[in-house]
Formats: structure tokens, C-alpha cells, sequence
């Protein structure tokens, strides 16, 4: 019988597809319900729900729970309704009644939020050290082959001359900038949204305060309808979060596949990091970045998902709500696998030497050369039709050895001590310490 239940069960085909792939998610789910419940039982004994001698009992049981947990030993037992209900057995298996006092002042609905936004926490951390993995190669890359000219293209067509230097920059910098709509992300999630309840309250004279500063997080929602109403709204927000990233690393490994093609042959990689064909002996496929190429694209279709579950729906808990986890936690997986993937490849890297020395792209320095006519006092109009018709007639001989570019962010001023600068703010604006110290002093460490 489920803990909610007062007589009749449910048909066994009910069951099956109200449950759906929960009990899957509740196992990564558990180490935070474990977490809530003993900041919640710390606020019940402050209330008078819980005496001094009970709250420690339930604290002693928490947190030996949760060392299972972390030990691979826990699961959720035939027959139980979820990793909730589990928690709940196991307190009033091993110390009696008190167990059963554990759940008075929440429900199942701000018990799972507070689940979840302790989960998007952690993962968002996790998200950003691969992040700041990637772009510390990057930076790196940048560095080292700022003088490795290639060309630059729009419309897929030859432009102007580029640098490996300046390429591997730009997706630093976007890194930056994906990192602030994380952050976004991270701040929702890092709203507490304990004593909700069912989303109006309770009765009790329940210390939203005391369980925001317990568990860390950096604010409260205090209006308790919103704080159901945030389910749903987190999630989409974290999706369109990680779409930016998933979108960035998505041209990388577009580029690179097109780099490594033998018209190009721009960039290349051990042979032991590429696959090779079944009855084509040359072949060396990317099948890596063909693969994060296409999962990418997969998170880049998330909040779109995630938009259409939360269509039509009113204020308030609905089941549908329950799908929201079989979109974002694989989701989660695969971005963080393809930032490592992304990382592991690029260390391994060739650049090409020399390329644009090749007088097949010439035409590249089209408008180095008009610049060049324009800073010896020709109109830029007559320089541009000049180095037109010099084209046009076959004459055109730029110098290919020299790009005299220096602004900001371009190739002879990369920037790179203000990208990077960009990139450690942004990673350090999530303030993890603060939430370490908090859930360390929860579990008495």
C-alpha cells in the first residue's frame, strides 16, 4: 500500500503507467531527499513538532542512509511507491514511530522540488567544471597557434584570412557568454522551495528561512504557489541554458568535420581517435564530433520539448510534470559527455602549417589589398574596383605572407587575457563554496 492510500489500490495497468520511468531517476535522485529531510527536520524540532532526542535520532538515520547511498547499497524495495516513500520505510523500520513524523509540513510535491533543485544544483556545477576544462584548452590553443593563418568563410564561400588562433578564441568567448545564461539557470535552481507544501502552505508555523540557509541555497521562493509553479520553469530554463552550450559545441564539431576533410585537411587527429571504413582503407573518419554533432543537436531540441509538456497547463501540481525528468536528466548526461569528448579530442589536435601560403586562396586577401590602397590615399570605391578588375583580368598577386590586423579581438589581438577574464567571472559567480560549507555542516562533516 502507498503511503498516500487509505483503502482500494490501484490497477496494476494504472500503476505501471503513472510510474513510468521514475523509479530509475528517484536512485539519482536520493542522496538530496535525504538532504532535504534533514534540513526539514532540523526546522521541525526548532517548531516544536520534533523534540531535541527524536530530531537527532532522525539525523543519526539520515545520515547513515545517505552513506549507503553513496555506497551503491540503497534501493527502493518491491512494492514501494518511490524514493520518498523508501526514506520513510527505512526511518520507521529502524527507529520506530518517529519516522512517521518526518513527512508533517511538506508533501510529496515540495519534497520532490526541493529534490530536483538540489540535483540541477550539482549538475549545473558539474556542467560548469567541463566547461572550464574546455575552455582552459582553448585558451591554450589560442595561444599557441595565434600565428597559424587559415581562411575565413561566409556563405561557406573563401573570405577572408582567419587564424586557428582567432577560431579557437571565438568559441572561448561563447563559451563566456553560455556560461552567464547558466548562471541564469543556476540562480532558479538555487531558489529553496521547501514548506510549499502542495503549493498553499501549511498551517504550521513552518522556518522557510532556517531550511534556505540549511541547504545552502541562495534564496527562497517565498511566494509558495510560485515555488510549485517553478517546476517546470526550471527545467526550461536549464534546457534553453544548455542548448547555448550544446549549440556552441555543435559549430565546433561541424568545423572540425568539414576541417577534416581531405579538401580541407585544415586539422587532423591521431589515427587512434578517428574510425576507419569497412572496405575503404584510406578512411579516417570523425565519427567523434559526427556523434557530438548529432547529440548536441538532440539537447538543442529539449526546450522545445520541455515548452510543449508545460503547454496548458494551470496553476498548480500536475502529473505531466513527471516527463520533465525523462527530457532533462538524460540531457544532462549527454552534455557533459560531450564537453569531455570535446575536451579529450582537441588535446590531440593537428593544425595544418602554412596554409594559405597556397596560391589557390589568394583571393582571400582581396581586401587586405584594398585596405592597403585605402591607407595610401585611394577612395576605398575606386580600390575596391581596382583589386576587382585585377581579379577579373587574372593579375591579382597579393602578398600571402603578412595580415597586419590589429584591433580588438582580431587576428594580430586576440584578446585573450580579457576572454579568459571573462570566463573565470562567469565560473566564479556560482559561488559553489557557499553551498559546500552549507551541506557540509548539514552532514556533520
Amino acid at each position: 500500500m502507498k503511503i498516500w492510500q487509505k483503502a482500494s489500490g490501484n490497477k496494476k495497468e494504472v500503476e505501471q503507467f503513472t510510474i513510468g520511468r521514475d523509479p530509475e531517476f528517484d536512485l539519482v535522485l536520493a542522496p538530496y531527499d535525504v538532504l532535504g529531510s534533514m534540513a526539514h527536520a532540523t526546522m521541525l524540532e526548532k517548531i516544536g513538532l520534533l523534540t531535541q532526542k527524536e530530531n537527532l535520532a532522525l539525523q543519526q538515520g539520515l545520515k547513515t542512509i545517505f552513506e549507503e547511498i553513496e555506497a551503491g547499497k540503497f534501493e527502493i524495495g518491491e512494492g514501494v511507491e518511490d524514493v520518498h516513500s523508501q526514506v520513510e520505510f527505512l526511518l520507521t523500520q529502524r527507529l520506530g514511530p518517529v519516522g512517521k513524523k518526518l513527512h508533517s509540513g511538506r508533501s510529496r510535491n515540495d519534497q520532490v522540488l526541493v529534490d530536483l533543485k538540489l540535483f540541477y544544483r550539482e549538475a549545473i556545477r558539474e556542467l560548469v567544471m567541463e566547461i572550464s576544462s574546455l575552455a582552459n584548452l582553448l585558451a591554450q590553443l589560442s595561444e599557441k597557434h595565434r600565428q597559424d593563418l587559415m581562411p575565413g568563410y561566409t556563405h561557406t564561400q573563401l573570405a577572408m584570412p582567419s587564424s586557428f588562433g582567432l577560431w579557437f578564441a571565438s568559441f572561448l568567448e561563447g563559451l563566456s557568454e553560455d556560461l552567464q545564461l547558466l548562471k541564469t539557470a543556476f540562480d532558479l535552481s538555487n531558489k529553496n522551495p521547501l514548506g510549499s507544501a502542495a503549493g498553499y502552505g501549511s498551517s504550521f508555523p513552518l522556518d522557510r528561512t532556517l531550511t534556505t540557509q540549511l541547504l545552502g541555497f541562495g534564496d527562497l521562493h517565498h511566494n509558495v504557489i510560485n515555488a510549485q509553479n517553478s517546476r517546470g520553469k526550471t527545467e526550461r530554463t536549464l534546457a534553453f541554458a544548455m542548448s547555448g552550450i550544446a549549440a556552441t559545441l555543435n559549430r565546433l564539431a561541424d568545423d572540425i568535420c568539414l576541417f577534416m576533410n581531405q579538401h580541407f585537411a585544415f586539422v587532423s587527429f591521431p589515427d587512434e581517435l578517428t574510425t576507419g571504413s569497412s572496405i575503404m582503407p584510406h578512411k579516417k573518419n570523425p565519427d567523434v564530433f559526427e556523434l557530438i554533432r548529432a547529440k548536441t543537436n538532440q539537447i538543442q531540441a529539449v526546450p522545445q520539448t520541455i515548452s510543449l509538456l508545460l503547454t496548458n497547463s494551470t496553476t498548480g501540481y500536475h502529473r505531466d510534470l513527471q516527463l520533465l525528468k525523462e527530457e532533462i536528466f538524460p540531457a544532462i548526461e549527454s552534455l557533459k559527455d560531450c564537453l569531455r569528448m570535446s575536451t579529450f579530442m582537441l588535446q590531440s589536435i593537428k593544425i595544418r602549417k602554412n596554409i594559405l601560403s597556397d596560391s589557390f586562396y589568394q583571393h582571400v586577401f582581396s581586401v587586405e589589398v584594398v585596405n592597403d590602397l585605402v591607407l595610401k590615399g585611394m577612395p576605398f570605391r575606386d580600390a575596391y574596383k581596382k583589386v576587382g578588375l585585377d581579379i577579373e583580368a587574372g593579375t591579382f598577386k597579393p602578398d600571402q605572407s603578412q595580415v597586419a590586423h590589429t584591433h580588438e579581438g582580431s587576428i594580430g589581438n586576440l584578446n585573450l587575457e580579457e576572454i579568459n577574464q571573462k570566463v573565470q567571472l562567469a565560473v566564479n559567480s556560482f559561488n559553489f563554496e557557499s553551498i559546500d560549507e552549507a551541506i557540509s555542516a548539514l552532514l556533520g562533516k
